[in-house]
């Protein structure tokens, strides 16, 4: 059995809180359900994703552990095969998310103009609406796809919140588990294959 794990297992604050109040603290909480499945489970980060999740984690302790029970693997980029419709897909969706993206700061120039005392507010809600029509619900980023890839490379589960990854994922075919039932799945995964060579 193979995970794919991705960032905001560890730094998504809504996510992170089963295991921990910080990345650190999360990182160690699955550090200790990793070793009780060590030899039968596999966990696996993209080397941009592990450096992205590096980032918030703040213990040179668990640095062995991490490199023990996380293996750092990028994707076969060179073997890899996609999918035509994948692209058509990607492509026609990021269409209509330009297009959303253009209604969006069409309707911020119309407030700005009404409500030319409150410029400062119209930019920061045109700023969060753009980023939401243009980025919630897509692969936005190279991490992001590298995670996609690993996991088509490996037949391996990818373990995210971001609706982006799992939409995907879901659109190639791809095993995936929402990561706010990671740790629920964990302890189920240590009661039937860990405790029985304790």
């Amino acid at each position: 059995m193979k995970f794919i794990l991705d960032t905001s297992i560890f730094v998504n604050p809504d996510i992170r809180r089963d295991f921990g109040d910080t990345p650190t603290e999360a990182m160690g909480a699955f550090l200790g359900y990793a070793e009780k499945l060590f030899g039968k489970v596999e966990f696996y980060m993209p080397p941009g994703i592990y450096r992205e999740v590096m980032h918030f984690v703040e213990d040179d302790e668990l640095r062995p552990a991490i490199e023990l029970y996380i293996i750092k693997k990028p994707p076969n980029v060179h073997e890899l095969k996609i999918p035509a419709f994948i692209v058509y897909e990607l492509i026609d969706d990021i269409r209509r998310r330009i297009d959303k993206g253009l209604r969006v700061a069409e309707k911020a120039v119309r407030e700005s103009v009404i409500e030319t005392d409150n410029l400062d507010k119209v930019i920061q809600k045109l700023r969060r609406n753009y980023r939401k029509a243009l980025r919630e619900g897509i692969v936005d980023s190279k991490e992001d796809f590298e995670l996609i890839l690993l996991a088509m490379e490996l037949d391996a589960t990818i373990v995210s919140a971001d609706i982006g990854i799992l939409t995907w994922a879901q659109k190639m075919g791809i095993k995936w588990i929402d990561a706010s039932t990671f740790r629920e799945v964990l302890e189920g995964l240590v009661e039937k294959l860990g405790e029985k060579n304790l």
